[in-house]
């Protein structure tokens, strides 16, 4: 196949976005940023690429905007308001039907993709701003962590939901879901970071088993990533560092550190789960070697902080 290199290139997407009000996608090998999108009204909180890899979606202070990946349009295609306050998570239901959100307004959203309306089809309403959402991957239960400790987990199909609280007077920086559904990590304001065992009967709640407790970091945790593989969990902090532990007995295998890159934001793995890319206060976005802790590659060319990424170098999944 001639363009087998093109396709492969175009498989891979890595996005980033921060305080300086721009979107930048990025060629991975060279580093080389090959296209900046304005994101004018706000930071940038996080990013998310849809399955079909044809949009990606950015959530910023009272709105979320999508933006088209296969065009080099440099403005947001489609967006989403209603939303009051920062919106601070998002992703998408695994076929792209529909995109979750989580925001400071105490609330997760469900916005059906499909509609043409482009309105919050649900609502889930909380007692405290909303850190973080994610979804198992059984598609059917959505997870949320807010300010007040509390993670909750929400029932799609009978809306019931159940809480749970790691902590007291601590708040759920973010969480994250294995992709056998049989981990989720969480990690939180003080620097520690919660496991728990996943066990799923066909038709039942998900149902959690305390297992492991790190004391991660020193400050403030911002984010936790458990790898494709399950093998590998990554927390990253505002002490400087991101910290890669392996999920068999949570010891540290590698600590991920650069003296200038301040305040660690966000994180990915790769598919392979042999490389960690972060997002941090710098303004700096680095690919890292988690076999040896090396940096292979910066991104580097964001004028102020680096506060989400997205990465993806799967097959795009397209809607059968």
């Amino acid at each position: 196949m001639s363009n087998s290199t093109n396709s492969l290139s175009d498989m891979v997407i890595l996005a980033t976005g921060g305080y300086d009000h721009t979107i930048k996608l990025w060629q991975l090998n060279s580093g080389v940023c090959r296209h900046t999108a304005q994101h004018t009204d706000s930071q940038v909180n996080a990013l998310a690429i849809t399955p079909d890899k044809q949009l990606l979606s950015a959530a910023g202070h009272q709105h979320i905007r999508m933006y088209d990946l296969v065009t080099s349009n440099p403005n947001p295609v489609i967006n989403y308001e209603g939303v009051n306050k920062n919106v601070t998570g998002v992703g998408f239901q695994g076929d792209g039907k529909w995109m979750y959100t989580g925001g400071e307004d105490c609330s997760a959203r469900i916005w059906d993709l499909r509609a043409k309306n482009l309105q919050c089809q649900r609502i889930f309403q909380v007692g405290a701003p909303v850190n973080c959402v994610c979804l198992h991957p059984n598609q059917c239960e959505l997870i949320v962590g807010d300010q007040s400790g509390v993670i909750h987990l929400w029932d799609l199909k009978t809306d019931h939901n159940e809480q749970l609280i790691p902590e007291s007077e601590s708040s759920i920086q973010s969480v994250s879901i294995d992709p056998e559904g049989t981990m989720m990590a969480a990690v939180n304001n003080k620097g520690n970071c919660y496991i728990w065992a996943l066990t799923s009967t066909l038709g039942e709640p998900t149902k959690l088993k305390p297992r492991h407790k790190i004391a991660a970091h020193r400050r403030y945790a911002l984010k936790c990533k458990l790898s494709p593989d399950s093998k590998y969990l990554v927390t990253c902090s505002a002490d400087q560092s991101a910290r890669v532990w392996e999920t068999e007995n949570f010891t540290q295998v590698q600590e991920l550190k650069l003296d200038s890159q301040r305040w660690v934001w966000d994180v990915a793995f790769s598919a392979d789960s042999k490389y960690v890319i972060t997002a941090s206060s710098d303004g700096v976005a680095r690919l890292w070697n988690l076999e040896n802790g090396n940096i292979e590659r910066e991104y580097s060319g964001h004028q102020k902080p680096v506060t989400a990424l997205a990465y993806s170098d799967t097959p795009p999944k397209v809607e059968s």
